[in-house]
């Protein structure tokens, strides 16, 4: 393996060079250039359907222009961590003073994971050293002026199932919008009965020298994924004229995933990211389009809830990325686990294990993991998996349901009964039934679905 030290004296600079159109009367292909010089030149594509009626100008169009050079500044960060290049030239693009504060703030946060488990010292201030030198993009400003209209990004898993659900009894025109559709994203379009016509289909095509340099022992590990699903929905969303763009993310995703750190998996699912990023569009695009997440003031556990109400999904729902390619859940992963157990109070136990195939509480190997979710270890698996609290709350209400109905608790359930941990969550059990997180950015009238949906029309205090 390289080491962050060798890798940043060896290779000093990174440059952000350009991003090449390929505007067709069906889609819009954009090709990033990125150089590590010394090490190679990278070219990821991104493929983006247009709408053929009326589509939005693209030359001379510097809205547009503002969003493609944003989703190259997210898609760099892929590449740049391969080496962490001290110096970061942007020639594709112009930056002030204020964009490099929010695009170093981003990346810092973004990659607290891959400098935790790459046990990399980074400081925010001199990890990166972010400059440009470019012009202002070129042409005129071109916000939509579409009053009516929401994207719904799909990721296969319950939460963007619930919120497909949950925006069908709006009054606005829906698209969905899949990056690299595979079978559960398209399967849960299908369910939902929308239009596979009205869902859009995003390439990414990482770049090959990526995934060869990662194998050679150059650095690898997480990145800010959830920052390329704002960019390259909002493109999607302006491409089609809609002026909403409605993420699944909710507010559990806030917590750090290493306790007492700023470490979270989820950072650009958190909150502060999504405000970041309201805000950075607001002043630096200014394409009309409101990006929000429709279960912000949600929890985990209520989406659980209101997902075990949704039965059409059960058989199709996929969020375990051990198991991705294979379109499957591979009943082996912290992941998998955390979606059993936090729907365990709502489905029965026998129901858990058809869906999951397999029995995981009954297996010892997920000891550890089962470890994590609850905080009896300190540190979260590095997943998109609920707080430590609801977790807990979750499973002490599937033990008290499993014994008042006379059912044999299965090994882990057994075993957390018996510890100090079940002893001190059981009285905050129903904690998350009546859960509400007023930190969110949901228009007045999205608020009132979400609040009679799943508050029964009164949100609490």
């Amino acid at each position: 393996m390289k080491t962050y030290e060798s890798c940043r004296k060896a290779y000093p600079v990174f440059y952000y060079r350009n991003y090449t159109i390929l505007d067709t009367e069906t889609e819009l292909q954009i090709t990033y250039h990125f150089e590590i010089p010394g090490l190679s030149a990278f070219q990821p594509v991104w493929r983006f359907p247009k709408k053929t009626s009326e589509p939005v100008p693209v030359a001379d169009n510097r809205t547009l222009q503002a969003m493609l050079f944003g989703l190259g500044m997210v898609e760099l960060v892929s590449y740049w961590k391969i080496a962490c290049p001290p110096k970061v030239i942007v020639t594709a693009g112009p930056l002030n003073e204020s964009q490099i504060r929010w695009w170093k703030d981003l990346y810092y946060l973004g990659l607290g994971e891959f400098f935790y488990t790459n046990q990399i010292q980074a400081h925010p201030e001199d990890f990166m050293d972010l400059s440009s030198n470019a012009a202002e993009l070129p042409g005129k400003a071109y916000p939509l002026t579409a009053k009516s209209g929401c994207l719904i990004p799909i990721g296969g898993g319950k939460d963007s199932a619930c919120t497909v659900e949950l925006l069908k009894k709006s009054t606005h025109p829906l698209k969905t919008c899949i990056i690299n559709p595979r079978g559960a994203t398209l399967k849960t379009v299908e369910v939902a009965g929308l239009s596979m016509t009205d869902s859009l289909h995003i390439q990414r095509t990482l770049d090959p020298d990526m995934l060869r340099l990662n194998k050679e022992g150059y650095l690898n590990g997480h990145t800010p994924f959830s920052a390329l699903v704002a960019f390259s929905s909002l493109i999607a969303a302006y491409l089609h004229g809609l002026p909403y763009v409605a993420l699944s993310n909710e507010s559990s995703a806030n917590e750090s995933t290493v306790a007492g750190s700023m470490v979270n998996h989820q950072y650009s699912k958190s909150f502060k990211f999504e405000r970041d990023f309201h805000e950075y569009e607001k002043e630096f695009i200014g394409s009309n389009i409101h990006y929000f997440s429709m279960l912000r003031p949600l929890s985990e556990f209520q989406i659980a809830g209101y997902f075990a109400n949704l039965p059409a999904y059960h058989n199709i729902f996929r969020s375990c990325n051990a198991g991705s390619k294979q379109d499957i859940w591979c009943g082996h992963c912290s992941k998998c686990l955390f979606v059993f157990l936090i729907l365990s109070p709502f489905l029965s136990h026998q129901r858990l294990v058809e869906i999951f195939g397999t029995d995981m509480t009954e297996d010892p190997d997920m000891k550890e993991d089962f470890e994590k979710l609850t905080g009896i270890q300190e540190e979260k698996p590095f997943e998109c998996v609920g707080s430590r609290d609801e977790v807990n709350a979750a499973i002490c209400l599937a033990i008290e349901r499993m014994e008042r109905e006379g059912e044999s608790l299965p090994l882990l359930l057994s075993w957390y009964r018996e510890q100090p941990a079940y002893k001190a969550a059981f009285p905050n059990r129903h904690a998350y039934e009546r859960y509400y997180d007023p930190a969110h950015l949901l228009p007045e009238e999205f608020l009132h679905l979400l609040s009679d949906e799943c508050y029964g029309g009164k949100l609490p205090c």
